[in-house]
């Protein structure tokens, strides 16, 4: 470990792991700082792993909402991942994130064609609109990826750096861009990626 990290490193490594056995047991490893607010309406699987700098905020706009965010087994996510949901996040097994991510479920306001707020009102005072966002198993989120409200990824989708998904992924996708686009499907019958 020294080595691989050096001495400071693998301090931090060390604290890190007995925070993450003690306030998070079935967690492989949550790197410091780790910023949750409001946990008992998160649900983290066992097997969980984080990167430095990672905030997840649940912040339920409905008291019937239990659980708003819920994240599968054997997560990985990296480096300023900022999740957060005041509706439904739930985010399937075996996803891996890299650093920078965004995912929310909500907006400050509507700005659609029927009903939307006024851009004089203060942001703050704009109703919360929110959109459950669903991902599925096995999915790669590439660097500094954006999800907004209303998404659902199917299994085993690949989102590009950089990308601001937008709109739904069908499963076994590649998507990219600002917003992003479907380039390839995964074919079964052949199996490889095919260009769309």
């Amino acid at each position: 470990m020294l080595t691989r990290y050096g001495f400071l490193g693998s301090i931090k490594l060390l604290i890190s792991l007995v925070y993450t056995k003690i306030f998070y047991p079935k967690a492989r490893l949550i790197r410091l700082p780790f910023d949750v607010r409001n946990k008992r309406h998160i649900k983290i699987g066992s097997g969980f792993t984080s990167g430095v700098g990672c905030r997840i905020e649940a912040f339920p706009i409905d008291p019937a909402f239990k659980t708003c965010i819920e994240i599968g087994e054997n997560v990985q996510i990296n480096d300023y991942v900022h999740i957060g949901a005041v509706g439904s996040i739930k985010i399937g097994k075996n996803v891996l994130m890299a650093s920078k991510i965004y995912i929310s479920d909500h907006n400050h306001g509507s700005y659609d064609e029927e009903i939307s707020d006024h851009p004089m009102s203060l942001p703050l005072d704009r109703k919360a609109i929110c959109k459950p966002v669903v991902i599925g198993d096995n999915v790669w989120i590439g660097e500094s990826v954006c999800i907004l409200p209303g998404v659902t990824i199917g299994d085993g989708c690949v989102l590009g750096a950089l990308s601001v998904v937008n709109k739904s992924i069908p499963a076994y996708s590649i998507a990219v861009g600002s917003p992003a686009k479907v380039v390839k499907q995964f074919d079964f019958e052949q199996n490889k990626w095919i260009k769309i």
